[in-house]
């Protein structure tokens, strides 16, 4: 019984999986650090106030709208920083993907580059 559990342990993809688990919890950290350190304080410079105060009353509930603007303010900053301190530099790192396919010319279905019929409509192909 212990021997599976450990192969199942042992296989790649599940220490691959605990791995990316806890990188994702500390870059977690680091981006809203970023957020609540950094980008919110240089909100006050368009004048964006504080809306934690911001609520109103039906009945005997008192709904914090206020809180909720907060939240959606820091996700989207959240969502900014993510996109051009991450993905933006790999995008540029990566390059210009190489062209693999080509469309099909009777049915314009991508196929690949070398291919001499197109296996969805079955048309010969001619390379140019």
């Amino acid at each position: 019984m212990l021997r599976g559990f450990r192969d199942f342990v042992m296989r790649g993809n599940v220490i691959g999986l605990a791995v990316a688990v806890v990188l994702a919890g500390a870059f977690g950290a680091v981006i809203t650090s970023f957020v609540s350190d950094v980008l919110t304080p240089l909100l006050g410079i368009f004048g964006l106030p504080n809306f934690d105060e911001l609520t109103f009353t039906v009945g005997d509930a008192v709904v914090r709208y206020g809180l909720f603007l907060n939240a959606l303010i820091g996700f989207v900053l959240v969502a900014a920083a993510i996109y051009f301190v991450v993905v933006r530099p790999i995008e540029r790192a990566k390059g210009e993907a190489a062209v693999t396919t080509k469309p099909c010319t009777e049915c314009t279905s991508d196929i690949p580059l070398a291919a001499k019929r197109c296996p969805f409509c079955t048309q010969p192909q001619f390379n140019a």
